[in-house]
């Protein structure tokens, strides 16, 4: 059966997680935590983590202090996303049939698909003292400027028998310096939302078809892990795929794989049309 796109949306569970297929490897399943081949990162899972969604404009509540008109890593983030990422569904596009995952009144300039983790690697005036040492991909990302090493990291996020891909735009929920948790093989130290340790965006709970509260599990991956879909139709991935020849050929083949779906569809719908059914 040829599925909406190559992010194992039909995958099962072995030992407690995901089996999931690796996009850029050969179509054979995965197992967590398995040795990976050279020159790539698989990261272990983070099982049955309870999440909260949160969106770009977001305003103070009880249960969420702080606005989200900036981000942690960004001044301006309403402004650079383009508007209010609006999370009521009767104002959202959510179709697994186009691709499409956003508020209905703009296109988004950014990734709608992004998340919050309660760690962050930078302070006012440089970063903390574990960076370093906890952050797997630290002494690779840093470029000189003082910026973080988190920012934009790409995530695999799974429930529901469907895995979306979505980047770390965020720092919470609640807590930004939990590191065992993030990095390590700690649960999150957080208590508050039924303990979430991570924040969803609504593009990310529209694709998986999840509530605003609900279990999930994540792992970190390598960009080069992230194969085409919703999550690359917008702002800096869109011009990603404009300019890159693989990307651009993932997204071709991504459209051809629809393509059959729909073909796929049509003929069981006729045949059972004319069986009677």
């Amino acid at each position: 059966m040829v599925v909406w796109a190559l992010s194992g949306i039909s995958q099962t569970f072995a030992q407690s997680a995901p089996r999931v297929i690796i996009p850029s490897a050969t179509r054979s399943n995965v197992p967590s935590r398995q040795v990976a081949p050279a020159g790539r990162t698989l990261y272990p899972w983070k099982l049955h983590i309870n999440s909260t969604t949160f969106w770009v404009g977001e305003q103070p509540t009880q249960n969420n202090p702080v606005p989200n008109h900036i981000s942690s890593w960004d001044l301006q983030w309403a402004r650079n996303f383009g508007g209010y990422d609006d999370p009521d569904p009767n104002r959202r596009i959510a179709s697994h049939s186009t691709g499409e995952f956003r508020p209905k009144n703009f296109v988004p300039k950014l990734n709608p698909f992004y998340i919050a983790l309660p760690y962050n690697d930078k302070t006012r005036v440089g970063y903390r003292p574990e960076a370093s040492r906890v952050v797997p991909w630290f002494n690779r990302s840093t470029n000189g400027k003082n910026q973080s090493t988190l920012k934009g990291r790409w995530l695999q996020v799974y429930s529901n028998n469907r895995s979306c891909y979505a980047q770390w735009e965020d720092v919470g929920p609640f807590v930004v310096d939990d590191w065992p948790y993030v990095f390590g093989d700690k649960r999150p130290v957080n208590t508050s939302n039924k303990g979430a340790g991570i924040d969803i965006s609504p593009a990310v709970r529209d694709y998986l078809g999840i509530s605003d509260s609900s279990q999930l599990h994540w792992r970190f991956v390598e960009e080069n892990q992230v194969p085409y879909g919703p999550w690359k139709k917008y702002g800096a991935q869109q011009r990603a795929v404009t300019t890159n020849p693989d990307l651009a050929a993932q997204q071709r083949y991504f459209e051809y794989l629809k393509k059959v779906r729909d073909e796929q569809f049509r003929r069981k719908t006729l045949q059972q049309l004319q069986n009677g059914q």
